[in-house]
């Protein structure tokens, strides 16, 4: 009597060519990519968000052999550019830089959100995260003998209100970041909020402000220059670029316990968008963050790579919402 192992075998094998032929990427069946890909910047040229875009872009442009225009879209926050990729068609050919505040704080913070940051999109992938920096005037640290973030927490709590804490605007990043510093501390700040990292610094240089959480890149250069001293990154991680630097958790003592703060920046597409588009868009992103041009420049802005999955993202930003959830309410911060 014959074997039915072989007869078994051809037929698995027929069923499993038939479900392949049944599952026929979407790429290969409409050509995606077959014309230019719109990333949304929203925020104005110039800044870390618009920087990093415009490097992704480049290395895209290559994989996928089609132009990767990057568009600024700025305003309310952000919320202009995220609204326009949360309505556009889920295609795969607008995609969105977000950020930290496009897709966790600004949830919290707008009485009005044109879009919902999970509901609305998909994610694709991290690039990277941003470190701030926690930063005092110099000859301020000097005078008043603050070394390290300890001595930072027993000047303020001795001190409360006599140290004012600059920002760039009411619910950035670098807000927040002082914000959930105060609230894990009881350390009391006052905070005045400026109208970009630019005129915020200018003052602290000036010794007209004490204490920043200021984004990395920007305050790099007066770190360097001895203007501002550096207590503490906010990432989970020290940062390359600030190597002798420790993070807020591991100078802080245990009532800074899990403290992370960094500013983040992924790509997004609208909600609907083709897994395969979403995946192929990953990997290649994947790839071009390892590319050493574009590793070299992200490692400049003093930022953390990663291209994690989307699944990896999806996870980072439920858990980031419900992180500076507590944190806008508690900062009173409010935008209408």
């Amino acid at each position: 009597m014959p074997s039915i192992l072989p007869i078994r075998r051809l037929l698995l094998g027929a069923a499993a060519l038939a479900a392949c032929a049944q599952a026929l990427p979407v790429l290969a069946q409409s050509g995606w990519p077959n014309k230019p890909i719109r990333m949304v910047v929203p925020f104005a040229p110039g800044g870390t968000t618009d920087i990093l875009a415009r490097a992704v872009a480049v290395e895209l442009t290559k994989s996928l052999g089609q132009p990767v225009v990057v568009d600024n879209k700025a305003g309310a926050g952000g919320n202009i550019g995220a609204d326009i990729v949360a309505k556009a068609a889920p295609d795969g050919y607008t995609i969105l830089m977000g950020t930290v505040g496009t897709h966790a704080i600004n949830k919290w913070l707008y009485d009005k959100m044109p879009y919902d940051p999970v509901k609305d999109f998909a994610p694709i992938s991290l690039v990277a995260g941003v470190p701030n920096v926690m930063v005092v005037n110099a000859d301020k640290a000097r005078a008043l003998k603050i070394h390290n973030v300890q001595d930072f927490i027993a000047y303020a709590k001795a001190n409360p209100g006599k140290l004012n804490m600059a920002s760039s605007g009411n619910g950035t990043s670098i807000h927040m970041a002082g914000e959930l510093f105060k609230t894990m501390t009881g350390a009391y700040m006052v905070h005045f909020p400026y109208k970009g990292s630019g005129p915020a610094l200018m003052d602290m240089v000036g010794g007209n402000m004490d204490v920043m959480f200021d984004n990395l890149p920007s305050a790099l250069q007066q770190i360097k220059a001895g203007k501002l001293t550096a207590l503490a990154v906010t990432s989970a991680q020290r940062s390359a670029a600030l190597p002798d630097v420790p993070t807020v958790e591991q100078a802080g003592g245990p009532a800074l316990k899990g403290f992370e703060a960094s500013s983040w920046f992924g790509l997004l597409a609208p909600a609907g968008t083709p897994p395969e588009i979403v995946n192929r868009i990953q990997q290649d992103v994947a790839k071009a963050i390892k590319t050493p041009e574009v590793s070299e420049r992200l490692l400049a802005q003093g930022a953390i790579p990663s291209g994690n999955t989307p699944q990896q993202f999806a996870a980072l930003i439920a858990a980031e919402l419900k992180k500076w959830q507590p944190v806008v309410k508690a900062s009173g911060a409010k935008v209408d």
